[in-house]
């Protein structure tokens, strides 16, 4: 038995959590992603059934699980709504784990129970409108004024940032020690959330730019220590590689359950589709995908819970999983023919929904620029 195969209780948990999905979420995700709509509702249950706590430590409000736990769960929300699995991954990984990562306990008293309790929701500020994969290009700055930050600059694509129930923004600005981190409460004069965008997919995620302008905060917002904020949030973004890996299998497996319920029962030539080679070969080779993309991403949460070293092992999650949730959905949409071309199919929805999953977090293109450094490479 491998050390990262889960366990009885985490099968035992996914039920639970693919109940939820299937019969909370399922019936109004149609709805949700026509309307572009962000059902604050439907995340509160989530953060009632204790998913936003997962990773947490009962002293703050959590339940002291494991990674894998987490990724269970984004997994099976994302199998039934990708919308619905970003919005707790990065509610959990961009959002609470930052506070609770290097935070100061004053600091977590403040905002962290809200957010492991999923009543709010924080987001993590660090892509600016000219800096994406070069992230330590940022432009936003923030100096001391008395006993205040003013900070200045811009943020794009943030996700969870415009909610009703957002609380908190972590950005990242230069300062004299270089870049550091700032905790922005929601509604603080200077920090404006500008419009939502009209993107691709994810329609009923929460993404907005954000403009700081004259922004003040109290000196003790500073998040950790200063200068330190570019290399604390590459650890974030690890984390948050794997988890955006789980949200891929949940795309992927979506994808494939779809497919073979529909190769079953379409009738082409005289019998189901599924008697088609072509097809059925397309859907084995998918179900092999999959199973090397768990493998992946949950050796990568068991080192994260045993305190290994995780940066190559995320890359390669994030990277395997992502294109293999893009390739599943291309192959989904084929098997439905002109029917995954239209908007009533659920796989038209993955298929808007995926290509995003090779972008945030760290592009492909980045994930084989970790994983060749990791190599000895001198790439630049």
């Amino acid at each position: 038995m491998s050390a990262w195969e889960l366990s009885a209780e985490h099968e035992s948990f996914r039920m639970v959590v693919r109940d939820f999905a299937e019969s909370e979420l399922g019936p109004h995700v149609a709805e949700w992603d026509e309307k572009h709509h962000f059902p604050v509702e439907a995340e509160q249950a989530m953060g009632d059934l204790g998913l936003f706590g997962l990773v947490f430590p009962l002293e703050w409000g959590g339940s002291g699980g494991d990674f894998a736990s987490l990724c269970v769960a984004i997994e099976e929300i994302g199998r039934v709504d990708q919308s619905m699995g970003i919005t707790l991954s990065a509610g959990v990984g961009l959002g609470a784990n930052p506070l609770f990562q290097f935070g100061t306990d004053d600091q977590r008293n403040r905002w962290l129970p809200d957010l492991v309790a999923g009543r709010a929701l924080g987001a993590f500020g660090l892509t600016e409108p000219d800096c994406g994969s070069d992230a330590g290009a940022i432009r936003t700055r923030a100096r001391l004024d008395g006993d205040e930050w003013v900070i200045d600059g811009s943020k794009a694509f943030i996700t969870n940032s415009g909610t009703p129930i957002t609380s908190i923004v972590t950005v990242t600005a230069r300062t004299d020690a270089g870049i550091s981190a700032f905790v922005i409460p929601a509604g603080t004069p200077g920090l404006v959330v500008e419009p939502p965008y009209r993107k691709l997919g994810w329609h009923a995620s929460d993404t907005h730019a954000l403009t700081l302008a004259e922004c003040r905060v109290p000196v003790d917002h500073l998040l950790g220590d200063p200068g330190e904020g570019f290399h604390n949030f590459l650890r974030i973004l690890d984390d948050g590689r794997i988890a955006i890996s789980a949200l891929a299998i949940g795309c992927a497996r979506a994808c494939l359950d779809l497919s073979v319920e529909y190769a079953k029962t379409r009738m082409a030539f005289g019998g189901p589709i599924g008697r088609n080679q072509a097809i059925a070969f397309a859907l084995a080779d998918l179900s092999i995908s999959i199973e090397n993309a768990r493998n992946l991403t949950y050796k990568a949460a068991w080192l994260k819970s045993e305190g290994r070293p995780i940066a190559s092992a995320a890359a390669m999650a994030k990277l395997y999983s992502s294109e293999a949730a893009v390739s599943a959905t291309r192959v989904a949409t084929q098997v439905f023919g002109g029917a995954g071309f239209i908007e009533e199919s659920p796989v038209a929805r993955f298929y808007r929904d995926a290509k995003i999953l090779e972008i945030g977090e760290g592009t492909s293109e980045i994930q084989r620029l970790v994983l060749a450094r990791a190599l000895g490479l001198p790439v630049g």
